[in-house]
């Protein structure tokens, strides 16, 4: 069976940015399963899937604007000190979740002053080509259920309430 929209995709990844150096992989734990076209994979990946089988091994090569977009230095804001009285554990690299004029958002301090925090909203991967080494372990039809809550369910069911 080939991979297409709908079907359901077990896989194991390892991801590299463009020097080679290893971001994350599902080789050390549980595969990945997700439906096909759903948009949860980064669409460059999801792209270069499609007619695929089990067994596969291969490479892709996704650029920035394929992965998690190009960065956006707009999204680089400093913000007064005072909004963040309250928060413990402050330092470059805390994640934030913030409120937007788009809805929710994480951010990132990359730098901290004395009176102002630097907050970064881009994708930690904003504006990084990446290489994706994956191998295809499963490929199924989506059942209606998991098709209606748009996600694989694993061994009895995905566990929110309907």
């Amino acid at each position: 069976m080939k991979i297409s929209s709908n079907k359901v995709v077990v896989m194991h990844y390892a991801v590299s940015d463009s020097e080679g150096t290893l971001i994350d992989s599902s080789y050390d734990h549980q595969p990945l399963a997700v439906i096909h076209g759903t948009g949860y994979l980064i669409p460059g990946l999801e792209d270069a899937l499609l007619d695929h089988q089990v067994g596969d091994k291969f490479e892709v090569a996704v650029k920035a604007e394929q992965a998690y977009g190009e960065r956006n230095d707009n999204f680089v804001q400093n913000v007064p000190k005072a909004m963040f009285e309250g928060i413990e554990d402050l330092d470059v690299g805390t994640q934030l979740r913030a409120t937007t004029d788009d809805g929710e958002q994480t951010v990132i301090v990359i730098d901290i002053s004395d009176d102002e925090i630097t907050v970064d909203g881009n994708h930690p991967l904003a504006g990084i080509d990446l290489s994706f080494d994956v191998e295809i372990l499963e490929v199924r039809d989506a059942t209606e259920e998991e098709l209606s809550h748009g996600h694989v369910h694993g061994e009895g069911g995905c566990g929110h309430n309907h």
